[in-house]
């Protein structure tokens, strides 16, 4: 079945990244997967939650929300309570970065991470980890030449992409146009030495292989991996 986009099904969309999208994080990027779009920003705040204060270690956290008009429909924009989708979504993205950070050598203070989708075509919770990790590893480096900090707390890279089976074919990074009718949905968080952080799996028309689920894996790790590298393209000296 050939994909709407003419990509290959272990193929990844199209990826564009534009650093120092605003001037006044320490860290941003535009991250563009196909015709989705975020903006993360990375933000250091000289202070850790209450459970953490005198323990010597930081905190990294993070937060997602959609643009009213990121969709084919507008949206509400969610300004008192975030919905339990955006909710489920900025945890997962703070996990994800968190996994691969020393927090002890990161001091007493957080990061924040702020993720908005500005143009949504599936995948942007996973184009959110990729791109915010980019936008943590900028910060980092900015705590670093200011020496407020003395080691890189960041252990290894870490990226994130989805995976389904899509008319019994199974495909890697889905636009909403095929997510929208897959068999089979999965959202894989990886680092770039394979191993996992975090895996969201759902039969979402019939249950699935432990088989499926290998397969979808390897696709996904294929495609991690060309992420990581543009990652390391761009945080050479990180």
């Amino acid at each position: 079945m050939a994909r709407v986009d003419g990509r290959a099904n272990d193929e990844i969309r199209p990826i564009t990244i534009t650093r120092n999208f605003n001037k006044y994080a320490e860290g941003s990027v535009l991250i563009e997967a196909g015709d989705t779009k975020v903006v993360c920003t990375a933000t250091v705040d000289e202070k850790v939650p209450p459970f953490l204060r005198g323990k010597g270690q930081g905190w990294i956290t993070a937060e997602y929300s959609m643009l009213p008009r990121a969709t084919e429909v507008r949206n509400i924009r969610e300004t008192l309570r975030p919905s339990g989708r955006t909710m489920e979504i900025q945890r997962l993205i703070g996990r994800a970065l968190r996994s691969v950070v020393d927090l002890s050598a990161l001091g007493e203070r957080t990061i924040w991470l702020d993720c908005d989708v500005i143009q949504a075509d599936g995948g942007t919770r996973t184009a959110s980890i990729t791109g915010a990790f980019i936008a943590l590893g900028d910060a980092i480096r900015n705590l670093k030449d200011n020496k407020e900090i003395e080691t890189n707390p960041i252990k290894s890279y870490v990226a994130a992409i989805s995976a389904g089976i899509v008319d019994g074919e199974k495909m890697l990074d889905l636009r909403f146009e095929e997510d929208s009718r897959a068999q089979v949905d999965m959202n894989l968080v990886m680092t770039d030495e394979g191993q996992i952080v975090e895996i969201q799996g759902t039969g979402e028309a019939f249950p699935f292989t432990r088989q499926d689920m290998n397969d979808l894996i390897d696709l996904a790790f294929k495609g991690i991996s060309e992420l990581v590298c543009i990652q390391k393209k761009l945080l050479l000296d990180l």
